[in-house]
């Protein structure tokens, strides 16, 4: 399947819905945000914002429909603070937002750009306006990392993607308390050779609960002749072990074909980092980083993707051990 031949993801017309022309302050470039639907029905967007310096840092975006006028907030609302968290001295960086009802809060992990690599950090929040930072959880290299919303068996989980000399590939980590992690699971491996993903996965946006299992949007990047090529995959992970990958589609569901998705900082990007599931439970909406340049919408809808990874999946999930670190 590619993306133009019965998408499973479907473009709204007037992508992309939000570029640097809209920000209130100068800036370079808009892309992979967060996205969560609030209580009141609107849709939050905490999007990555590179300034003209290169540094990225976070600013809120709001749209009763999630489509299109959208309120900018007038300043950033979570900026590096490397004076406190030196990790953060080249910037912050895609965040993923998971709300946990147990804290009645939003768990943010994004990215913090150390001198010796990204790394995982994670803040938690109630209104999006206070932000309490637990600061570095997973060490460099690593980052594409969120909170799974619930405790499995008494332990926290997170997925991220360390990259190790085993390669890029996707890990389940548990906690006790959100700041000392372990049991680091392998879920989800870079395939090999001339795969669409062959060269490194990371999560795409936190995984959706579904009866059955979590269903899990990743990228997958292929390095060619031309520069890299980033797209997006499916997997469905076990509902009560996570850390267990049940199903991974074979083929690539959403690649970069739009000129706003090929050309840009970045070439040939598409880049989710939220989806929402709307109050019907079916239809989806995936907000996405276009070339590193602008944010871009698309929609789907859940019976439809389950169905087709049915039947554009292996089993194995390529997986060559349950777990390599214990």
């Amino acid at each position: 399947m590619n993306g133009d031949h019965q998408p499973l993801l479907r473009r709204v017309a007037n992508n992309p819905i939000l570029a640097p022309r809209d920000w209130p302050y100068p800036v370079n470039s808009v892309f992979n945000p967060g996205a969560v639907l609030l209580p009141d029905g609107t849709t939050l967007l905490l999007c990555r914002v590179e300034d003209r310096c290169g540094i990225s840092h976070f600013c809120i975006a709001r749209s009763r429909n999630g489509v299109d006028n959208w309120e900018i907030e007038p300043a950033p609302v979570l900026t590096p603070d490397p004076v406190n968290y030196p990790e953060e001295v080249w910037g912050i960086e895609d965040p993923r937002i998971t709300f946990v009802p147990e804290l009645n809060k939003y768990a943010v992990a994004y990215t913090a750009y150390s001198r010796a690599g990204p790394a995982v950090a994670l803040a938690l929040t109630a209104d999006f306006a206070r932000f309490e930072r637990l600061g570095v959880v997973m060490p460099p290299a690593d980052k594409d990392a969120a909170l799974m919303p619930k405790r499995f068996n008494g332990y926290w989980l997170m997925i991220h993607r360390p990259i190790t000399s085993l390669g890029a590939h996707i890990y389940i980590s548990r906690s006790p308390d959100l700041i000392h992690w372990g049991r680091h699971h392998l879920v989800l491996p870079a395939r090999q050779g001339a795969w669409w993903d062959a060269s490194r996965v990371g999560l795409a946006s936190p995984p959706l609960e579904t009866p059955h299992g979590w269903l899990m949007f990743y990228h997958g990047v292929k390095d060619t002749p031309g520069g890299c090529i980033y797209r997006v995959g499916l997997a469905l992970l076990d509902l009560n072990e996570p850390w267990r990958c049940v199903r991974r589609s074979t083929e690539w569901i959403f690649g970069p074909v739009m000129e706003y998705e090929r050309v840009g900082d970045v070439a040939s990007v598409v880049f989710p980092c939220g989806s929402i599931l709307e109050p019907d439970g079916e239809t989806i909406r995936v907000y996405y980083g276009a070339a590193d340049t602008t944010i871009c919408l698309a929609y789907t809808r859940l019976s439809q993707l389950l169905d087709w990874l049915e039947e554009h999946s292996v089993s194995s999930c390529d997986i060559p051990g349950e777990s390599i670190i214990t």
